[in-house]
């Protein structure tokens, strides 16, 4: 599978290398470049490993909040920023691991979210984090020292190769033995125990890897937009990230991607779609369409356990590998 998937993931890139010149528009592509990442990162936690955590958006919002006061209080370059976001999710996930990784289920998820939802109320009433109002004016810097990234193209290209770095990185796990042992502890975990494996130890270190890769993501949006909020680090952003791999296709390499643009798209095209609709009827209330996203998407996630359960990529694997059952 993976060496049929490489040329659709160069083509990806390709395509993303292209798409300022192709009329994209650089922010938004970056944001999702970013929630792209995020999601591959809790894939990694839930999709080949098994777990189902709750928490991520403290990882996310919690680095992206350290790494936007580090630009701007301390004045590091951007490359510092993101390392030092990177850390904290690392942190912050060894901590949340030590406290949960011990409990199987139900039990692990809520522990997760209880952690996160800690986290929040820190965030909320810590005097440098701005409070309800959020942490503004990041400034993006200069990498290296040397390149100036207040142009959003420049930001662009820095974004994508960080981006695509995090996902070959994961990529590399995935399908490294490290990786083979989290896929058998997923699907067996006494036979991975009874063959001698340190599950906990791989659990944890699979946690720990999640919850860095998702500060990455995190630390990389503080500096792509300029501010954090507390939508970062709020229990919804957990849930969103869910949606996200889900509906794109859950233990898949694409299926984050796919279920990241879903969604973002969504949310940010909801409004214009209700503003043409309401022009091509004459019904007022698809002007209130924009306000419906998380209706909308929690539609497609009953479609998608209702009628794809694989997720879109995951269905779309599936059926090419029925036609090489088929052809054989």
């Amino acid at each position: 599978m993976t060496k049929l998937s490489t040329p659709a993931y160069l083509l990806l890139l390709v395509l993303l290398a292209l798409a300022p010149w192709l009329g994209g528009y650089p922010i938004f592509l970056m944001k999702l470049m970013c929630f792209a990442l995020f999601a591959c990162a809790f894939n990694l936690l839930l999709g080949f490993t098994g777990l189902l955590s709750l928490g991520h958006a403290a990882f996310f919002g919690g680095s992206a909040y350290v790494a936007a006061y580090a630009s701007k209080v301390w004045g590091v370059t951007p490359e510092l920023s993101l390392l030092i976001g990177t850390l904290t999710g690392a942190l912050l996930g060894a901590v949340f691991g030590l406290l949960a990784i011990r409990r199987k289920g139900i039990y692990f998820a809520m522990i997760t979210l209880a952690l996160a939802q800690l986290v929040f109320f820190v965030v909320l009433q810590a005097p440098v984090t701005g409070g309800e109002n959020g942490f503004q004016d990041v400034p993006r810097g200069r990498l290296l020292v040397l390149l100036d990234l207040s142009s959003d193209l420049r930001m662009y290209y820095v974004t994508l190769a960080v981006a695509a770095g995090g996902f070959a990185l994961i990529m590399r796990i995935v399908h490294s033995p490290f990786g083979q042992v989290l896929k058998g502890i997923r699907e067996n975990e006494a036979r991975a125990l009874s063959l001698g494996y340190d599950v906990g130890r791989f659990k944890l270190v699979a946690f720990v890897l999640s919850a860095a890769l998702a500060g990455l993501a995190g630390s990389l949006k503080a500096l792509v937009l300029g501010f954090v909020t507390l939508s970062d680090v709020h229990w919804n952003t957990s849930g969103q990230v869910v949606l996200m791999v889900l509906i794109g296709g859950l233990g898949t390499m694409f299926g984050p991607l796919i279920g990241a643009t879903v969604l973002l798209l969504l949310e940010n095209k909801m409004g214009e779609l209700g503003q043409w609709l309401m022009q091509l009827t004459s019904a007022q209330w698809f002007l209130n369409l924009g306000e419906s996203v998380t209706t909308v998407s929690g539609l497609i996630f009953m479609l998608c356990v209702l009628l794809f359960r694989r997720g879109i990529a995951g269905e779309v694997l599936a059926w090419r590998e029925r036609r090489r059952a088929g052809g054989r």
